[in-house]
């Protein structure tokens, strides 16, 4: 007999199903296991091993009508969210959507001069910044490093503006679950000290637009439960010989990343409460300097010769250091951190008509020990990646499409 109750829940269940947009849903089939397995030379390893591997994989069909408006079918890969991978720099494109959002909502230009203030002895502090065209630091100048070049200190930045309680509850109230947003990136900060975050002012033509005192985050996102991953890890030069503890670490499940760039380049498939507050000039910004090769860059005028086409691009090209086709572009945010190489990536061929969107994570750590700088990124996540992006993209270009997609929208103007 069913109880009451329990009509009460499955109600509850499927509404909450019915709320999330058509987009956010996967079917979590084997479409990609035989794709995958119809190239045994390329995934043969990773097949037979899964579990060693962790492997999840995300990709999205589009498919436009005459209006070009896209149909979104999207197949998963051993996708689970409670398999927990540490996301590395993959969390910073939610800082640069976030960032660009508060500063909306507060009416201040993302190129207005920010400068962040120190309030307590681990926190530093920034007023200038030699690589950006006018020498001072802002939003924009530092989502630009984010997205060309995945900069820490520039996610870090952001980090404080937007605040630890702020970030984890703006994307929680936009569906985004699954996800903790815990910590600075490459910083010796504790867990504790990365609740506190530094003041924050806006200035313009010498005039204070805008001044944030510094935040504490009351509340504690960290797991409620250990997480524990691997065998072994190094603290202070010397081995500890047990499993290492990712519950102060951040989190960002695969399904959320692949949601929150289909909410970036799909605005429009999103329900209008859980779509960012973002202007049609901020998309621009966001997919220019998200495909943008740093050679084509002008400010900072560094990256060209810093850095390679391929530097954060995975997927496909597996982080060459060739030159890129520049009819092919990645709309990506990458990551690779304790053995987890991730990346998460809106793909167009402006020639031939292509588009589709892939994500991926791959965990390459033999030995299973953390901060030993011993991970196969080189011999199996890399090539894993260019293999995926491959094979993806082939089944792409031999698929009939009814329409050939209108890409326009994604064609910008690249800063030289």
């Amino acid at each position: 007999m069913i109880l009451k109750r329990d009509y009460k829940l499955l109600l509850y269940l499927l509404l909450q199903l019915f709320a999330l947009p058509s987009s956010a849903q996967y079917q979590n089939d084997n479409f990609i296991e035989r794709l995958l397995k119809k190239h045994p030379e390329r995934f043969s390893e990773i097949l037979d091993n899964p579990e060693k591997y962790q492997v999840q994989i995300l990709y999205t069909r589009i498919d436009r009508n005459k209006k070009n408006e896209p149909h979104l079918t999207t197949h998963g890969y051993r996708v689970n969210s409670s398999n927990y991978f540490y996301p590395a720099s993959t969390v910073k494109l939610s800082a640069v959507v976030l960032a660009l959002d508060k500063l909306n909502r507060l009416g201040i230009d993302k190129y207005t001069p920010m400068i962040t203030r120190a309030d307590r002895p681990e926190q530093t502090a920034v007023s200038k910044d030699t690589s950006s065209e006018n020498g001072l630091p802002s939003v924009a100048h530092y989502a630009k490093k984010i997205l060309l070049a995945s900069d820490n200190d520039a996610f870090n930045r952001l980090y404080e503006f937007i605040g630890q309680e702020e970030y984890n509850a703006s994307l929680h109230q936009k569906g985004y679950t699954n996800v903790r947003i815990l910590h600075r990136l490459e910083s010796p900060l504790s867990a504790e000290e990365n609740r506190y975050t530094n003041p924050v002012r806006f200035e313009k033509d010498g005039k204070v637009v805008y001044e944030q005192p510094a935040q504490y985050c009351s509340k504690d996102y960290k797991s409620e439960k250990p997480v524990l991953r691997g065998k072994g890890y190094i603290k202070n030069g010397e081995l500890i010989n047990e499993p290492f503890d990712f519950s102060s670490k951040n989190y960002f499940a695969l399904a959320e990343q692949h949601r929150l760039l289909q909410a970036i380049i799909f605005p429009e498939q999103v329900p209008v409460e859980q779509r960012f507050n973002l202007t049609s000039e901020d998309y621009r910004f966001i997919y220019q300097y998200m495909s943008q090769f740093p050679v084509e860059t002008s400010f900072p005028a560094s990256y060209t010769d810093d850095y390679y086409d391929g530097y954060v691009k995975f997927l496909l090209f597996g982080a060459t250091k060739t030159r890129l086709p520049r009819h092919i572009r990645l709309f990506n945010k990458s990551g690779d951190a304790y053995g987890y190489l991730l990346d998460n990536a809106y793909i167009a061929d402006f020639e031939k008509g292509i588009e589709f969107m892939l994500t991926a994570v791959i965990y390459c750590n033999e030995d299973q020990i953390f901060n030993d700088d011993k991970y196969e990124y080189d011999s199996k996540g890399f090539p894993f990646m260019v293999n995926l992006g491959k094979t993806i993209f082939e089944y792409e270009l031999n698929r009939k499409r009814t329409v050939r997609p209108d890409l326009s929208r994604y064609e910008v103007e690249y800063d030289k």
